[in-house]
């Protein structure tokens, strides 16, 4: 009994030692960037306030919001920040428990999921931001003042960000659906055409409503399904004797 208790116990003081270490983490980022709080806010509604109209303006209806807004973006983004060295205390907890088989992925795979996830982020920034805001200020009626909330704008850029960076992890989790044995890559084949219609459904939801910003997320999806199940392909699935000697 007290065997099985010791490793369970080293298991929980592990997985406190790596949260606590990564909680650091991201607080050492977030007071270092919070001098720079105002500024960081200003480059993030960039993609607005450039194509804001004559006499257009942002606003702020709560009275603290002047320091909250700029508060919660420099903790959102020290967690951003921190991406890397969190999905890295992350793998070094769950390998020991993998296969080598698996374990050989690990690397490769870890790399590209923070290669994709801020490839995400920066399209929606430099490529999404600029027509939603576009479409939202070029269909008011004449006459109307554009003054929207700082609040409202960090809340809807921030979850533009995290839906595209959430969604160019999709090769990633494809990989690792057929890797662990949830679905084959034949099967992912005979359902191109739900997935695809899928895309667009999600890029219905979480865009502007118009055809351009649905277009815009959907098809990097799909393209990115499509390089995740090519990358599936590579998977060769060990014999069980193989496992054996593994896990021995």
């Amino acid at each position: 009994m007290n065997d099985q208790e010791q490793p369970l116990v080293s298991h929980l003081v592990e997985l406190r030692n790596r949260l606590l270490r990564s909680v650091l983490l991201i607080l050492v980022i977030f007071l270092s960037l919070f001098y720079f709080a105002n500024d960081l806010y200003l480059i993030l509604v960039k993609p607005l306030s450039s194509l804001m109209p004559e006499g257009g303006q942002m606003i702020a209806t709560g009275i603290a919001s002047p320091f909250l807004v700029p508060f919660k973006l420099t903790l959102v983004l020290a967690v951003f920040l921190s991406v890397p060295y969190l999905l890295h205390q992350v793998w070094a907890f769950i390998s020991p428990g993998l296969y080598q088989h698996e374990k050989k992925f690990g690397i490769p795979l870890l790399l590209s999921s923070i290669v994709l996830f801020y490839s995400g982020i920066a399209f929606a920034y430099f490529v999404v931001l600029p027509l939603a805001f576009g479409f939202f200020t070029g269909v008011g009626p004449a006459g109307i003042s554009i003054m929207p909330d700082i609040t409202n704008i960090l809340d809807f850029i921030l979850k533009i960000f995290f839906a595209f960076g959430i969604a160019f992890e999709i090769p990633i989790a494809t990989f690792l659906m057929v890797l662990s044995g949830i679905t084959t890559v034949a099967a992912l084949s005979e359902k191109r055409p739900y997935i695809f219609l899928g895309c667009f459904v999600v890029g219905m939801l979480v865009t502007p409503p118009d055809v351009i910003s649905q277009t815009i997320l959907a098809v990097p999806m799909w393209l990115l399904f499509e390089t995740g199940v090519l990358a599936s392909r590579l998977i060769k699935k060990p014999s069980d004797e193989q496992e054996t000697e593994e896990s021995a």
